[in-house]
Formats: C-alpha cells, sequence, structure tokens
C-alpha cells in the first residue's frame, strides 16, 4: 500500500513511544465531584499527546468512541506546532504560529497528527471508532495517514456535513465539512448501527401521540404539530425530516417504494384524488402488489398532490430505526448559539464551535450504556454536553484540553450543563443534565530521571499505575490494588507487588523480605510473581521458591537521603 511522506515522518512516527508517562493529578476544588476519580467522567488539562500516554495505563483498549476536532490548518487560526521531538528542523519549529504562508504547515500538521492518532489508536476498543472533524485543506492529506495508521479496509466511512456557511472567496461556494470515521477493527464492528438518540425521537413520538389524542380533525392536527415543529426545529437535527403528522403519529415520507438497481413490480397505483394512475419509479416498485394494497389500505402510503409525483412510503418515528446518513444538513452557526445558551461569556474564544446536535447524531450510533467518549481536542465541551444529553449518566467522557482556559471555559460549561441553565428554552437543560466529572492536571512525568533525582516523587497509586502497565502492558485496576499486602494488581501472567513510599527516608530501609514474601497472595493459574521494591533482602533461592521476578527501583532515589 503506498505510504504518505512528508518532512519529519522519520523523526515522529515512533514518537508516541519516546513520550513519557506524566501523572494524571485530580484538582478536587475544579472537579464537580465529592470524590474526585480516574475512573470518573474526566476534564484534563494538559498537552494532549502527554494526556493520552497517561491514560493508557487506565484506559488502553476501553475507549468506544473518539471525536476529534483538531486545527483545520487554514492557516488563520494560529495555532503552534509544539511536540519536542529531538530533531533540529523540529526544533526550529517549536512555538512558531503555522500561517498560510508556512510552506511547511502541511508537514507540520502531519508531525502533529500522527503519534496523537497512533496513541488514539492503543487506546480505542477493538470495537471502537474515531470519528475526525476537517474541511479540504486536509482531508486527502489525512485519508492517507490514516490509512496508514488505521489500515485502509478498517474506514468506515465519510459523511459530508453540510453546514451552509460559504467560506470561499472563489467561484465555487464552499457550504461543507467532512467527519471521517475509520474503526480499530472493522470486523468487530455490529452490521448495522442503531441511534441511540431516544430522548429526540422519544420526544417526537410524545409529541405525535399526545396530539392526535387532543386533535380529531386532521386539518387541526397538522396545523397544531407545525406550529410546535417550527419552534423545535433546530434541536431536531437529522429528525428534521418527520415533518408530518396523522393518526398514526409523526411521519416523514421516503422514495423507498422504488427498486434501485434492478427491475423490481409493476401495477398502477391509482391517486386518490385524480383517480388516475401516479407515475411509476424507473425501475418498478419494490413491493409485490398485494403488499401495496396492504400498505394501501393501513394508509401508509403517501401521494402528491396529483399523479405525476411518485408515491412516498410513510415512516412513522415509532416504527423505524434512523440510520447514520452520509449527509447531515445542520447550520454551523448553531453551536455558537449552544454555547451562548449555557454560556455566553465563553463565545470570545471561539469562533466556530462544534454544535451539539452534530455530535449527538455521531455519537448516539455507537455509544451504548458502559461506553467511553473520548475528545482530545475539547475546546468549548461540545462533546461532554452530547455525551450528557445521551446517557442519562451511562456514558462516561473523557475530554483533554490544552489551552489555559480549560478550567474557566471548558469544564465550567460542563458544570452548567450538569446543574442546570435557568435562561435555557429546553426543559432538560434548564433542570440539568445531572453527572459529575473528576478535573485533573497533567503532572510530572514518571520518568527515570525523575525518579533517580529522588525529588517530586510520585503518589504509591501513580507508579503503581505506570509499573503495572508499562512490565505487563495490561490495563490498571486501582481496585484491585491493596497498598496493605503491597499488591497492585494482575495480569495474565503475573501477580504484580509494589513496595514503595514517596519518602526518601522511608524509602531508604525499605526492601522486599521473607516476611513479605510468606505474606503474598497464593499464585493460581501457572502466574508468577512480579515485585518493584528499592531493594531485597533475598537470595535467588529464595525468589526461585517463591516464584518471585524481581525489579528493583531506581537506587538514587532512597540512597539521596543519606
Amino acid at each position: 500500500m503506498p505510504s504518505l511522506q512528508f518532512k519529519g515522518k522519520s523523526f515522529v512516527q515512533n514518537y508516541h513511544l519516546a513520550v513519557p508517562f506524566h501523572e494524571l493529578i485530580p484538582v478536587k476544588e475544579k472537579s464537580l465531584t465529592d470524590k474526585p476519580s480516574l475512573t470518573d467522567n474526566l476534564i484534563i488539562h494538559g498537552d494532549n499527546l502527554k494526556a493520552l500516554k497517561s491514560l493508557l495505563p487506565i484506559y488502553a483498549g476501553k475507549v468506544k468512541c473518539v471525536y476529534i476536532d483538531p486545527p483545520y490548518n487554514t492557516g488563520n487560526e494560529e495555532w503552534r506546532y509544539n511536540d519536542n521531538v529531538n530533531s533540529p528542523m523540529m526544533q526550529e519549529w517549536l512555538g512558531k504560529v503555522v500561517d498560510s504562508e508556512d510552506l511547511t504547515r502541511h508537514d507540520k500538521w502531519l508531525c502533529m497528527m500522527m503519534p496523537r492518532l497512533k496513541l488514539l489508536r492503543e487506546i480505542m476498543a477493538d470495537n471502537g471508532v474515531i470519528f475526525m472533524s476537517l474541511d479540504d485543506h486536509e482531508m486527502h492529506h489525512f485519508r492517507d495517514l490514516a490509512d496508514e495508521i488505521f489500515e485502509e479496509g478498517n474506514w468506515v466511512g465519510t459523511v459530508v456535513w453540510r453546514n451552509v456557511t460559504d467560506n470561499n472567496p472563489t467561484n465555487i461556494a464552499i457550504e461543507h465539512e467532512y467527519v471521517v470515521c475509520y474503526a480499530k477493527n472493522k470486523l468487530a464492528l455490529p452490521p448495522e448501527w442503531k441511534s441511540k438518540i431516544s430522548e429526540t425521537k422519544t420526544l417526537l413520538i410524545e409529541i405525535g401521540e399526545r396530539l392526535t389524542k387532543k386533535f380529531k380533525d386532521q386539518e387541526k392536527l397538522s396545523q397544531s404539530y407545525q406550529e410546535w415543529y417550527r419552534e423545535h426545529k433546530r434541536y431536531l437535527g437529522q429528525l428534521d425530516r418527520y415533518k408530518y403528522i396523522d393518526k398514526g403519529g409523526v411521519y416523514t415520507g421516503s422514495q423507498s417504494v422504488h427498486n434501485p438497481g434492478r427491475e423490481g413490480y409493476r401495477y398502477d397505483v391509482i391517486h386518490p384524488k385524480t383517480k388516475k394512475p401516479c407515475k411509476q419509479p424507473l425501475m418498478g416498485y419494490r413491493f409485490p402488489e398485494a403488499t401495496m394494497k396492504e400498505l394501501l389500505k393501513n394508509e401508509k402510503i403517501l401521494f402528491g398532490d396529483d399523479e405525476n409525483k411518485i408515491i412516498e412510503l410513510k415512516l412513522y418515528a415509532k416504527e423505524y430505526e434512523d440510520k447514520l446518513p452520509s449527509v447531515i444538513t445542520l447550520d454551523g452557526r448553531t453551536g455558537a448559539y449552544d454555547l451562548k445558551e449555557v454560556f455566553p461569556e465563553a463565545l470570545k474564544n471561539f469562533n466556530n464551535p462544534k454544535p451539539v446536535d452534530l455530535l449527538r447524531q455521531l455519537l448516539g450510533f455507537v455509544v451504548n450504556k458502559g461506553d467511553i467518549v473520548l475528545d482530545p481536542f475539547a475546546g468549548s465541551g461540545t462533546t461532554a454536553q452530547a455525551t450528557l444529553l445521551l446517557n442519562e449518566g451511562d456514558i462516561q467522557f473523557i475530554l483533554i484540553e490544552s489551552e489555559e482556559y480549560a478550567d474557566k471555559t471548558t469544564a465550567e460549561r460542563v458544570r452548567r450543563v450538569i446543574k442546570g441553565v435557568k435562561q435555557s428554552k429546553d426543559e432538560a437543560l434548564k433542570k440539568g443534565l445531572g453527572g459529575s466529572f473528576t478535573f485533573c492536571e497533567l503532572g510530572e512525568p514518571m520518568d527515570e530521571q525523575r525518579l533517580l533525582a529522588g525529588k517530586s516523587l510520585p503518589t504509591y497509586e501513580e507508579l503503581a499505575r505506570y509499573v503495572f502497565y508499562v512490565s505487563t502492558g495490561e490495563e490498571f485496576k486501582p481496585s484491585e490494588m491493596d497498598k496493605d499486602t503491597g499488591l497492585i494488581g494482575e495480569s495474565s501472567r503475573y501477580y504484580v507487588y509494589l513496595y514503595y513510599e514517596p519518602k526518601t527516608d522511608i524509602l531508604r530501609n525499605l526492601a522486599l523480605d521473607l516476611k513479605k514474601a510468606e505474606a503474598m497472595k497464593p499464585l493460581k493459574g501457572g502466574k508468577r510473581r512480579l515485585v518493584f521494591a528499592p531493594a531485597k533482602y533475598l537470595d535467588q533461592d529464595y525468589l526461585d521458591h517463591f516464584q518471585i521476578d524481581f525489579a528493583q527501583l531506581p537506587y538514587e532515589i532512597y540512597q539521596r537521603a543519606k
């Protein structure tokens, strides 16, 4: 398969492996919970590459859906390349604005994206997908890069977002962007996605049932629904197809009576007003005549004003599942309206925030109860609001934002959405969507130099998370950690132990001894024990007897206290 070449590729294609793990430090006063936890909804302030690497010990292979909205690289966004890659050329790039005059701006964008996409692939579940928003500035480059990282066969599809914004000074109006979707393993995806936009669709159904009970006259029924529809249309997203109502409920029309691709059935359908045969589809009907008669009897067919319009099949909201469309028509300005409704002061930081309903539509087809959504370019926090609208608390979100507004804007928007927005016209948002989140700062790197220096030592749990994941490549589960016995978790091969305290005077005298070895959990399933400690007072015969593989923590950690 052809691969994309760009300046700096040789330096960044494995750079994600060199990025050190960092501490993730919960900040209680900025969190919206009494018990901050790294398994709660998370809002992380810090460089997204470092944050993604630091999430791996807990979330590797667990994230169901990634949404990523990086700089589009239009030349007007004033983004900077900030990855400290060991290359003289790339050191020259650091901190400089990437504008339209920069002849290497596409190279810089690709160098920024490659290590992040590689870490995102690691963090995704086997049946996970990634949605990527972008426009024509980097669309062709991204497809080549994503084909290389995710493999071409894992491309799921591309959604064209028609956002009706003409910002092109040339001859062709640009009214669309793209959302490209890749799977980690396309074979692990369900054969058909079904939407979880339950509350919007439920609302449509409930409105239909309420109005049909209230109005028996079809004209009054239609008039009443049209009034409601015009008032709420901008909140309906793709469900704005359901423009009509009759005694059966809210419905839309569809050209699904025709049979595309092959010859279908041929017979006359008589228009109820003109009494003339309706125009037939070019390839014929897809229903046998007997089925069509049954549909007509049950008033499931939608006619035009006269026989010249091809009939349509009524699709009632209560009867049909919606599919993720290849084209979504949604005014891009609604993103600003969404943000203004919750947090008008935040608009000064964002020119074009994504509409909540765009995210809700995308996520609604992928995530279900217990799933995790990750947004590494969180911005104003749209992804969190969309997730909260979907879940009633059963879907977790993780946001990463590097800018200083991570707390004052990103997290603040989420706080307001959870607690309630008094000025909102939407009753659910006015009441508050409920939930919690833990705000985290990105702490010190968990690298050898820091440990050797013996300064700003990590907490027990942070070091446990680090050594468990690095040594086993498997998920660290804090609930399995028992600091009293030193057991920090069980992998497919090991019972892993850590004897450590973030105090140099204690570390100086801390060691694996016979008492600790005898108190260890009995072995099962042919596993061994992997033990991390500053020192050991057992010889190799004892280590073999207790089936222990010993890993010494850096000597200088506790030696420095002397």
